[in-house]
């Protein structure tokens, strides 16, 4: 199989063709803006082929597409912050909408029977009732911020073309997925490299929070790209499938979890009003049973090994920056 992953350099991209690269038997191409940080995917130079594109600008993506000519594409290339899409709604939905808007239509003319999985988020579901968690695919879609409606567009943009042209569209609406290689613009990763900061550089021994009291449902991103593999093989075309790990917790949870794992006792957390979002979901829990009796796929990495190992990743990180 020839596999395209779009935004290869990102935290979901990189782990993706990772996994791509164990199974052995997928070719992987990776596609990239050619201003990209490398940081994600050094490991993997000689090992995938990249090749740069600008995902709105509607030719590039046919020529890499003509190219590659992909059995399968992965498609994580997005604007996929939260917080920023207020500030940048126009660019937000450029990239996600029309980015992938482009990548459709020139999949249509070049090979419309490739299979496409498109990578949604839980903010699709937005403002979700107390009666109405776990979320199941059928709840009603409320997004409450730029980057859920961009999404909401994303998804349903892939929906028409299954509708319309046939395309093996398969859309995934995953719930918070975290790991090594996250932006420390996420909570998650923020928290860690704030505390490493604080054990290698001896910064003041406080952590900057927003709202800690949002709860959230928790997924290894190693476990989440099985399941992308999963969804892309054994996925309905046309379909959508809720992808979550079921570790449910609130972010003072996540804090408390990742200050016990330092090695600085006595650390606070300290809320800081630019963390805090204009509009924020408190209640993000997921029913993934539709996509679990398809596919069998069961998360397997312990919630607390993964705040280690985004722990760990942090400190390699900072260490490097000290030398």
């Amino acid at each position: 199989m020839r596999a395209l992953v779009t935004g290869i350099t990102g935290f979901v991209g990189s782990h993706m063709a990772d996994y791509l690269l164990e199974r052995g038997d997928v070719e992987v191409f990776g596609a990239k803006r050619w201003s990209s940080r490398l940081r994600n995917v050094h490991h993997l130079l000689g090992r995938v082929q990249f090749l740069d594109y600008e995902l709105t600008d509607c030719y590039s993506v046919r020529n890499l597409l003509e190219e590659v000519r992909p059995d399968a594409v992965f498609h994580f290339a997005a604007q996929s912050f939260v917080s920023p899409s207020w500030s940048t709604a126009k660019w937000t939905f450029e990239v996600n909408v029309l980015g992938t808007l482009n990548l459709l239509e020139a999949m249509r003319h070049i090979n419309p029977d490739c299979r496409i999985l498109i990578s949604g988020s839980a903010e699709e579901f937005g403002h979700v009732q107390e009666d109405e968690v776990p979320i199941r695919e059928d709840n009603p879609l409320r997004p409450i911020n730029p980057y859920g409606v961009s999404k909401v567009a994303q998804d349903l943009l892939g929906y028409e073309h299954f509708k319309s042209y046939g395309q093996q569209v398969i859309r995934i609406r995953a719930f918070n997925h975290i790991g090594p290689r996250r932006d420390n613009v996420f909570a998650c990763a923020s928290f860690a490299h704030q505390i490493a900061m604080i054990e290698k550089k001896g910064n003041p021994p406080v952590v900057k929070v927003g709202n800690l009291t949002a709860r959230r449902d928790f997924c290894d991103v190693r476990d989440m790209v099985r399941a992308y593999w999963l969804a892309l093989e054994k996925g309905v075309p046309g379909d959508v499938y809720c992808i979550s790990g079921g570790h449910v917790h609130t972010i003072e949870e996540v804090l408390d979890i990742l200050l016990e794992l330092s090695t600085v006792r006595g650390i606070k957390g300290e809320q800081d009003p630019t963390r805090v979002r204009p509009t924020e979901l408190s209640l993000l829990i997921a029913d993934c049973s539709k996509f679990k009796k398809l596919t069998n796929w069961e998360p397997k990495i312990p919630f607390r090994q993964t705040m280690a190992d985004i722990l760990t990743y942090w400190r390699d990180f900072v260490e490097r920056e000290l030398y």
